[in-house]
């Protein structure tokens, strides 16, 4: 199985008036323009998932549907799993249950740093896989995927996607 992974591109800062419920916090029009780019280098990068599972959080939501747009990947499906607060162990289950051999995850940090960490063998340190906005990763798991059963393949800040579009 291969697992893409990207966090959500630029959003707005944290304004409770705005948006009393932080869930609701949008990208920023920075940030939707340079996922748009980045995006676009992953197209070049990368094969498309089979699916793409993403946070319920509107920044995660705004994020995938332009990774479907700009990369033309398959429209995201929600996963509760991947909201803040969801733990590797739990994903990693719902994934094992899954068909597709390639996957895509767009989600938050520091939950992405923590995926990776538990999936790859040893004593990996969340600190050392700091996701920053729109970057990504490709974990290769031998058959299904597993705690400590992954291999980091790459893993690429934002502003190398959008220079390679």
């Amino acid at each position: 199985m291969e697992l893409l992974i990207v966090r959500h591109a630029i959003a707005f800062e944290r304004d409770p008036r705005r948006w009393p419920d932080d869930d609701e916090r949008p990208l920023s029009p920075q940030g939707i323009a340079r996922a748009r780019k980045a995006a676009a280098g992953l197209r070049q990068l990368v094969r498309a998932p089979g699916r793409v599972l993403v946070s319920p959080l509107v920044r995660a939501r705004e994020t995938a549907a332009i990774l479907s747009d700009a990369a033309g990947w398959p429209k995201a499906s929600n996963c509760a799993e991947l909201a803040p607060g969801g733990t590797p162990g739990a994903l990693l289950a719902l994934l094992r249950r899954l068909p597709e051999a390639r996957i895509a995850l767009v989600g938050h940090e520091p939950a992405l740093s923590r995926l990776v960490a538990a999936s790859l063998p040893g004593a990996a340190a969340a600190e050392g896989f700091r996701f920053r906005k729109m970057g990504a990763a490709l974990l290769t798991f031998e058959g299904a995927a597993r705690l400590s059963g992954a291999r980091l393949a790459w893993l690429v800040p934002a502003k190398v996607l959008r220079a390679a579009r």
